[in-house]
């Protein structure tokens, strides 16, 4: 008996008793209903006729080929959200990773970088949304069922840090590199969360040995890998062309884009706030030529330095496309090599807009903000964000009209609808949503700590109000979110694989040419990731609605990643209202 109550008072921590069965059902059984809408939410000052948008919502739901769906379409509970994304992470490992072999076989080398950032991410969500969705009394609280759930998904994340190319990546672009870092520093992130929340004796759980969650074991071999990778990135910065910037590939004529800047910034400020130093010398030690073991400290004023720079640079290139988004890159005209570099500017600009180079750029200013002081960082993020749902045509739901990036409010690539995106392709917008969930998350224990030691320098504003202001625009974004998140939940098959094309209408039925044709590339833009080919339209046959997310690549772990991602976004928005 002592040691039964020993057990329960230890395992009292954050779950209702429906919340643990609803997970623990969920570990087992198939997914429940498909999401609808959450509460009505404020769009923001400039937007009005909330109840008739979610009317005309309700009204395209109902006129919908649910054909995926295991009942109707309702506006869903933090709960429910929380059960749809256990089962898209379900389905993302039990259907395409393999424990033996330590990674996600059909992945490439980057986008498993990038599944492992997902998996990493969403135990966090899972593990700081217990007590922001728990209201039951302490009696009725365990932590068994999820303590169980985590541990099961990060055993898969150490067993990938074995099974990751990392000998292959150390010879690949500086891009392929960079998310690696964020990989690994994610994992990081997680480690310490779950052990300041619910194991450490400042944490909420009964624990009072004080003692850290037994995973935090891994730091040092995460935050090694971490260090070896920015290092080996960090090289890519070059200041022969353009004045300044990263270049994509070390092996090819230079081309500083978007996407491998971003992931610079983003990673060189997450290492100065999350890293938490290296004492491990070996193996593929990237600068190090002393026999004693590495001692690099938190805070490293070097990556503070990378990451500030880096914006700089990024801010004032005018890589810029259509509607000011984020384009993919810049050549440098008449460039022959470096005995003969040509103008030595970036001039050639390839306006091509992917929904990636939107989306990386956003942790990477949250971090900045942090390590600042500086609102400017935080005002640049939600300029941008403005743009990116501008031109998915938020809140023109109703038209199927080309936007730029999307139509109808939900996010599209260009090559969606053509069922030509590549296995680049497939991973851009789970990344762009992961960095727009990291941008408008609530402070954690590790950065509250990092605040109150003043590492971050005083600024002339006040920083508590700043931070509510933030929060509340990023609340703002939440219906757009919802809207997003439903339409990927419409690509599910029966197995609970979701698809690329997002923004397919309801009605699969009366998909043409023109609509799956419409979705263009900005004047002056060349698309070097996916092909571009046009793809039938065809029905299955009469009166039988084709699925039009098996063309082309089909359903994949990356198009897994984007419905995980998507609804972690969701999660964070419905949780952060219920603790407003």
């Amino acid at each position: 008996m002592a040691l039964l109550s020993t057990s329960a008072a230890y395992f009292r921590l954050a779950l209702s008793l429906y919340m643990v069965l609803s997970l623990f059902t969920l570990l087992f059984a198939p997914a429940a209903n498909a999401l609808a809408y959450p509460p009505q939410q404020p769009l923001g000052e400039d937007l009005a006729g909330v109840q008739s948008l979610f009317n005309t919502l309700d009204d395209l739901a109902n006129e919908a080929d649910v054909s995926y769906a295991t009942g109707p379409l309702t506006r869903s509970t933090p709960l429910e959200t929380q059960q749809h994304l256990l089962s898209a992470l379900r389905a993302m490992q039990e259907e395409y990773f393999v424990l033996w072999m330590g990674t996600w076989p059909t992945s490439i080398d980057w986008t498993a970088a990038v599944l492992g950032t997902h998996v990493a991410a969403t135990l966090s969500s899972f593990t700081s949304s217990v007590s922001e969705l728990d209201k039951a009394p302490p009696e009725e609280k365990s932590f068994t069922a999820l303590e169980n759930t985590i541990n099961h998904f990060f055993s898969h994340t150490t067993t990938f840090y074995f099974g990751e190319n990392a000998f292959s990546l150390r010879n690949q672009a500086y891009d392929d590199m960079l998310w690696v870092v964020l990989d690994w520093l994610e994992n990081v992130k997680f480690q310490d969360l779950h052990s300041d929340l619910h194991y450490s004796s400042g944490g909420s759980s009964d624990n009072t040995t004080g003692e850290e969650w037994y995973g935090t074991q891994f730091r040092k071999s995460a935050a090694h890998r971490a260090r070896i990778f920015w290092e080996l990135a960090s090289t890519g910065w070059d200041k022969t062309l353009c004045n300044g910037g990263m270049i994509w590939n070390p092996t090819l004529i230079p081309y500083k884009n978007a996407i491998t800047n971003e992931l610079y910034i983003s990673a060189s400020i997450a290492m100065y706030l999350y890293f938490p130093g290296d004492p491990i010398d070996a193996p593929f030690v990237a600068t190090s030529t002393s026999n004693a073991p590495r001692k690099e400290n938190p805070h490293n004023t070097t990556h503070l330095k990378a990451a500030v720079d880096a914006y700089a640079w990024l801010k004032n290139s005018n890589m810029t496309g259509i509607y000011g988004l984020y384009a993919d890159g810049f050549h440098i005209s008449g460039w022959q090599g470096s005995s003969n570099p040509g103008s030595q500017k970036c001039d050639v600009l390839n306006k091509m807009v992917f929904s990636y180079n939107q989306g990386v750029v956003l942790s990477g200013l949250r971090g900045l903000w942090l390590a600042t002081g500086s609102k400017s960082y935080l005002d640049d993020g939600h300029d941008l964000i403005s743009k990116i749902l501008r031109a998915t045509g938020w809140p023109q739901i109703s038209s199927n009209k080309w936007a730029g990036l999307g139509r109808g409010g939900v996010m599209e690539d260009t090559c969606d609808s053509h069922a030509s995106c590549s296995q680049d392709g497939q991973t851009f917008k789970g990344i762009f949503f992961h960095h727009l969930t990291e941008f408008c998350r609530h402070l954690r224990p590790q950065e509250e700590s990092f605040l109150a030691s003043k590492k971050a320098p005083d600024v002339d504003h006040d920083w508590d109000e700043v931070y509510r202001q933030h929060l509340k625009k990023c609340r703002s974004y939440g219906t757009w979110i919802a809207h997003n998140a439903r339409a990927a939940l419409m690509t599910r098959d029966e197995k609970g694989k979701f698809g690329m094309w997002w923004g397919l209408p309801f009605n699969r039925a009366t998909v043409s040419d023109e609509l799956v044709n419409s979705s263009t590339l900005p004047e002056g833009a060349v698309d070097y990731i996916n092909d571009g080919a046009t793809v039938d339209t065809k029905t299955s046959g009469p009166g039988v609605p084709r699925d039009f997310n098996d063309r082309g690549r089909g359903r994949t772990v990356e198009t897994q990643s984007g419905g995980v991602a998507v609804l972690r976004a969701l999660l964070q928005w419905q949780t952060s209202e219920e603790a407003s």
